[in-house]
């Protein structure tokens, strides 16, 4: 009897755990679930207060009543410049291989390489006394033949003197005559040859053809130079003027063949990675704009005010235009060339509008706005009503009845 009666409480024990289990689990999950559900609520009440105070009494970004602090400019009209922007490259204008015209010895070097020089600077020097010496052989002959051609001369007066006496025969006065004729090509001769020979010994003094800088030296002191040699002695880039070869697109050639068939010059600048012109050099990458016409009397304002997006449903450039009561309006616009931080305005604007240039993002069509220096009025800060916090009641007089 005492053994079923155990067995019997050991069944009844492990039926209760078994039925215990579940109802734990289902009780978890309900206070989970009631848990998630308060945590959803809270939320959407915080974000629901938090667009509220976002919102403001008057609904909308700032509120309808709220009018937004913007910067503005007025709407003018000039002058724009119509440039085409492209990438160029430096190329000197003159790049000069200076050469020795004649042989000998490279006695002198007179420059240092990288160094600026000017057209007629000296270079180097050649051995020259062979030259001279050769100058001097010229000469030498050229005063004997200019000897001979003076006696020659004096014999033919004699001879025409005694012709006319009868006192020689015509051949020997043709002979004397020829003879004259001789020593003249002879001393012309010599005198070429003297030019020649000074011009040698010049060309011994060698000088810069042009004014630029020196690369490297190709040769050195001592060596025997020829005018065959290839490299020659030294190169020097001229920088002073100096050109740079860019391409525009093909949309822009017939304009830019028309202003030059007109006779207009174009002008140019070119601008390095710090935006200067004033250092340049050879297969330098520079930034080209080449100014393309003048266009006088557009309407222009600054390209900050642009706005592009579809304000009324349709996708349109358009700016905020300020109107005389202190609100904006949607302008849509029809832009021209731009010029920098301008840009022309074909259709939309008149000289003399005023358009927001900052603070647009918050500004919607009829919002109300401050300008720069101007201070809002009490009732436009909060529906009318200025200064009076949000849910307070104005205050009524109260009325005692007279005794």
């Amino acid at each position: 009897m005492l053994n079923l009666r155990e067995e019997a409480g050991e069944v009844s024990a492990a039926l209760r755990q078994r039925w215990a289990a579940p109802r734990k689990r289902k009780v978890a999950l309900l206070l989970l679930a009631v848990v998630l559900v308060l945590a959803v609520v809270l939320v959407r009440n915080i974000q629901h207060r938090h667009s509220a105070a976002m919102q403001g009494p008057g609904g909308g970004r700032g509120g309808s009543n709220n009018p937004v602090a913007v910067t503005v400019a007025t709407v003018t009209s000039g002058d724009v410049q119509v440039r085409i922007p492209a990438l160029g490259t430096i190329t000197p204008l003159a790049t000069v291989t200076v050469k020795t015209q004649i042989s000998g010895q490279l006695q002198k070097i007179a420059f240092k390489e990288g160094q600026l020089v000017r057209q007629g600077d000296f270079l180097a020097q050649i051995d020259p006394r062979p030259y001279e010496a050769a100058l001097k052989q010229i000469r030498g002959t050229l005063r004997r033949d200019q000897a001979l051609l003076a006696d020659a001369r004096l014999d033919l007066k004699r001879f025409e003197e005694l012709i006319t006496e009868d006192s020689i025969a015509q051949q020997q006065l043709d002979t004397q005559r020829a003879l004259v004729e001789q020593y003249e090509g002879t001393v012309e001769a010599d005198q070429a040859q003297v030019n020649t020979a000074a011009l040698n010994l010049q060309y011994t003094h060698i000088v810069s053809p042009v004014t630029g800088r020196v690369g490297l030296r190709q040769v050195d002191e001592g060596n025997y130079v020829t005018a065959g040699d290839a490299n020659g002695i030294v190169v020097i880039t001229q920088l002073q003027p100096i050109t740079a070869i860019f391409s525009v697109p093909e949309d822009d050639v017939s304009m830019i063949m028309r202003r030059l068939h007109d006779g207009a010059t174009l002008e140019a600048q070119a601008y390095d990675r710090t935006n200067s012109t004033r250092v340049l050099f050879p297969n330098q990458f520079v930034n080209i704009q080449l100014l393309e016409n003048d266009l006088h009397n557009q309407v222009i304002m600054p390209n900050a005010a642009v706005h592009r997006g579809a304000p009324n449903g349709v996708v349109t450039t358009f700016v905020y235009r300020v109107n005389p009561d202190s609100t904006v309006s949607v302008r849509p616009v029809t832009l021209g060339v731009v010029d920098g931080e301008r840009v022309a305005v074909t259709a939309g604007l008149a000289a003399g509008d005023v358009v927001v240039t900052e603070g647009g993002d918050r500004l919607r069509d009829g919002a109300p706005v401050v300008l720069p220096g101007a201070t809002p009025t009490p009732e436009k800060l909060v529906g009318g009503q200025a200064g009076r916090p949000s849910g307070a009641h104005r205050s009524r007089p109260r009325v005692v009845p007279s005794q």
